[in-house]
């Protein structure tokens, strides 16, 4: 069972961070398809709240704000990979270096979100994460881009990861 009181205080730091970020770059990245009809901006919001979900669920001791950050920041690039490019051609093996220095641009980023931002496409590249939050990542990202690559974002269940609470379509 979801606890509830867990999913608000998860949405209150969620949204704390998301007001902090309102002076960086995060929401150009409203702009950038991800998977399916799904923005990067949307599905970074979907993974810190399936991470959030995860580790209260499985009672992983993690911590809360780098969770959150890490997992709004990981896919920190803007372009829009779909468009061929030569230098986003090996998009899945190199976006997360691009996302690492864009995010240490614009933030003070901790070891553990430099590490999950780095390694969050494991096992697709071959070092895994080293923190507790990079293995949650992984899993959440994963499970988001499954959801929105076979467009099941609109059914009940994930409805709740892609809109927040008292957010409309």
């Amino acid at each position: 069972m979801i606890n509830t009181s867990s999913v608000q205080e998860n949405e209150v730091v969620l949204q704390q961070i998301l007001a902090a970020c309102e002076a960086s770059r995060l929401l150009e990245t409203k702009q950038f398809m991800q998977h399916g009809t799904t923005s990067v901006y949307q599905h970074c919001i979907a993974v810190a709240r399936v991470s959030c979900m995860l580790a209260d669920n499985m009672g992983l001791s993690v911590n809360r704000e780098s969770l959150i950050r890490g997992a709004l920041l990981h896919d920190y690039f803007f372009y829009d990979w779909h468009v061929p490019n030569p230098e986003h051609r090996l998009h899945g093996f190199t976006h997360q270096k691009r996302a690492l220095q864009n995010a240490m641009d614009d933030f003070a980023l901790t070891t553990v979100e430099q590490n999950m931002i780095l390694r969050h496409m494991f096992p697709l590249t071959p070092i895994p994460p080293a923190c507790l939050e990079g293995w949650v990542l992984c899993i959440a990202d994963k499970f988001c881009s499954t959801l929105e690559t076979a467009r099941f974002t609109n059914n009940t269940f994930a409805r709740a990861f892609y809109l927040g609470p008292g957010e409309m379509e």
